[in-house]
């Protein structure tokens, strides 16, 4: 029986990606990676998916005239694949409302705060100016709203004396790739409540947390 099938999107060194291909080939996560893309051809992850067999595809959007134009080529560049979940996995592009209602349901993404609070950049150094005493990464559907689809897991650590927002974001990095794949599970498997988060298999208001 095939498997459930991830398409991967990443812009960058792909350290979520490498989450995902560990649990994929440990078995952890029942699912296989069709296709990693990448809008930037010197994006490390790319290699990383090279060294595990994995499918790639670089899409530049500098090729085109706008972003429906370039979401649009992304969306056919996708479709062969027919994949169950598209994964944002540090992809850096705002998306157009016709690539994420094409895909809606089947598009996740990491945000490095404890959503609702702290949507767009700059999320780490944001939550300690505000003196707020964690931080937290929240995974969610991705809906035409910045950061403001349904959440599905999270998980906080608390915020030291003395972090800066580099310290902060390697904390909170290492739970993301735990969540990530977690929370791609729960989605495969029908585990997921719409409008609740998880974490480890517990169910969370969306606006809670937990610490690992």
């Amino acid at each position: 029986m095939k498997k459930p099938q991830l398409v991967i999107l990443i812009s960058g060194s792909g350290t979520n990606l490498q989450a995902f291909i560990d649990q994929c080939a440990s078995g952890e996560l029942n699912a296989e990676i069709a296709c990693v893309i990448s809008n930037k051809a010197d994006a490390f992850g790319l290699e990383r998916a090279k060294s595990a067999g994995i499918q790639t595809a670089t899409l530049s959007h500098k090729d085109f005239d706008s972003r429906e134009a370039f979401d649009q080529a992304l969306i056919e560049l996708i479709d062969p694949y027919q994949p169950d979940l598209v994964v944002l996995a540090g992809f850096m592009r705002i998306l157009s409302a016709g690539f994420v209602q094409h895909f809606l349901g089947k598009l996740i993404n990491i945000h490095p705060s404890l959503l609702p609070k702290y949507a767009g950049l700059n999320t780490h150094q944001r939550a300690i100016d505000a003196g707020d005493s964690e931080a937290g990464a929240t995974v969610h559907f991705v809906t035409e709203e910045l950061d403001g689809g349904p959440a599905i897991l999270q998980a906080a650590v608390p915020i030291h004396e003395g972090d800066t927002a580099d310290i902060l974001a390697s904390r909170i990095l290492e739970q993301e790739h735990k969540i990530y794949p977690l929370a791609t599970k729960l989605i495969l498997e029908g585990k997921l409540n719409e409008g609740q988060a998880f974490y480890e298999g517990s169910a969370l208001p969306a606006s809670g947390h937990a610490y690992p």
